[in-house]
């Protein structure tokens, strides 16, 4: 719910990361506060939309789920582009997923948004036994690249929530406004509005 006299953001936010690695996952936990052992995989992505309210402004996220299949990795850009906020996530239990992600950071950062925030995921924290990935190697690599970086858990909500507010401060800091609406997206409204009906 949008707070009197603050600033709107609607800010389109984008999921980057290989199969498997809980993208899908992450997303519904946060809009709609479920977890599914067996997460059929995405085809092509997904729409949800979500409203957080902060003291300084109300971001509204347009969120694109992209599939993590190679053979989809072509239609990535359509869902990036003009997006204001990319969350990369890998699984810490599997190195290949980590250095798949760097690879998302890299292109990003090539074709990406200069002002966009990102976020390198290290997704199935509950996973901490079998893991490959260090919490320092994620830490490092986000450092390097100027993003920040969180582990979570979708499976147990743990840093879920954080991630996003975590996204939605760092959107409103970047992108401070004097009219009382902000629109981070390409997409006209009516257009994505017709196309797709609101989760959120």
């Amino acid at each position: 719910m949008a707070r009197p006299g603050n600033k709107i953001i609607q800010a389109k936010l984008v999921l980057l990361g290989d199969m498997g690695t809980g993208k899908t996952s992450l997303v519904l936990r946060f809009v709609k506060g479920q977890f599914f052992d067996h997460q059929e995989p995405t085809i092509g992505a997904a729409f949800f939309t979500q409203i957080l309210s902060l003291t300084e402004a109300t971001v509204k996220f347009d969120i694109w789920d992209t599939a993590g299949q190679e053979r989809y990795h072509s239609l990535a850009p359509m869902y990036y582009r003009g997006a204001a906020a990319a969350v990369i996530v890998y699984d810490i239990s599997s190195m290949d997923t980590f250095v798949r992600a760097k690879r998302w950071v890299q292109e990003l950062q090539r074709q990406g948004n200069p002002k966009m925030v990102m976020a390198l995921v290290a997704n199935k924290l509950d996973l901490d036994s079998k893991r490959e990935v260090q919490n320092e190697d994620g830490e490092q690599f986000s450092q390097e690249n100027g993003m920040f970086f969180m582990e979570t858990s979708a499976k147990t909500a743990q840093n879920i929530n954080e991630l996003f507010y975590e996204i939605a401060k760092r959107l409103a800091r970047a992108y401070p406004s004097k009219s009382t609406g902000v629109n981070l997206n390409d997409e006209t409204e009516s257009r994505t509005r017709n196309l797709f009906c609101c989760s959120g």
